[in-house]
């Protein structure tokens, strides 16, 4: 049976845990070759690109600074020479910085929009270039919840999500003639190491708010990107697909 994305190239950003780890293995299972990049390359880079050519895929790590323009055009370059192509970019590189927006330091507020923001438009506009060569591409861009509802003591994130979403829409206008989709995705509370180290009433807290009574795995969001990614939304464009357990 053919693979859903046999002979492709999906470039990652922030994959050397959580969810992006869990999208770049997902894509790999289906037959995409595997770029990803973090901030610098360490043992946990290793061991991504390690469990993702353990699923039969090709994979290369690659270390930059995502909210750096000349640095994110410089490793989108490079990729393209490894790969000789590009055809799906997730933009998954993201922090957090929570406090209350009056407690708020301009820093924080600039590193989360730096990191969260200004790295998927580095990317879109380093990569788009050689997508429309193709005619074809797809450009997943990890939002959240909060991005469209806002969440207390989440300023800078919420705006950053926020402007994920806004952002998506646009590139779907502007590139959809071109053969390049874009779409989000918005998860809500989703299990990670991050989350697992919140207090156990924080918690409760969250499940209890959630229909579904439980958070999300990271394999289930990536399924969805494996989805964005596929051809089996061909006609999905400018998007923001909530995966929330209906919360």
């Amino acid at each position: 049976m053919k693979q859903l994305l046999e002979n492709k190239t999906a470039l990652v950003t922030g994959a050397a845990r959580g969810i992006g780890k869990a999208i770049a293995l997902r894509l790999a299972e289906e037959g995409c070759r595997i770029a990803f990049t973090d901030l610098v390359l360490n043992d946990q880079v290793e061991e991504t690109r390690q469990a993702v050519e353990a699923k039969g895929g090709i994979c290369r790590a690659y270390a930059g600074n995502a909210a750096d323009f000349d640095e994110t055009h410089k490793v989108v370059e490079q990729v393209v020479k490894d790969f000789g192509q590009i055809d799906i970019l997730v933009n998954n590189a993201g922090i957090t910085k929570d406090t209350l927006l009056l407690r708020m330091t301009e820093q924080q507020w600039d590193d989360v929009i730096n990191v969260n923001l200004k790295s998927a438009f580095n990317f879109i506009h380093a990569v788009t270039p050689y997508m429309m060569r193709q005619r074809s591409g797809s450009i997943i861009s990890m939002s959240s919840i909060v991005g469209i509802y806002g969440n207390a003591g989440q300023a800078n994130y919420a705006a950053s999500k926020a402007g994920i979403i806004a952002l998506t829409e646009t590139t779907a206008k502007e590139f959809g003639s071109r053969g390049i989709r874009a779409n989000a995705i918005a998860p809500g509370f989703v299990i990670t190491d991050m989350t697992a180290a919140l207090p156990q009433a924080t918690l409760d807290e969250f499940v209890r708010r959630i229909p579904m009574r439980r958070g999300a795995t990271p394999e289930e969001i990536a399924n969805v990107a494996l989805f964005l990614a596929s051809d089996l939304s061909s006609y999905v464009s400018g998007q923001t697909i909530q995966v929330t357990g209906a919360m």
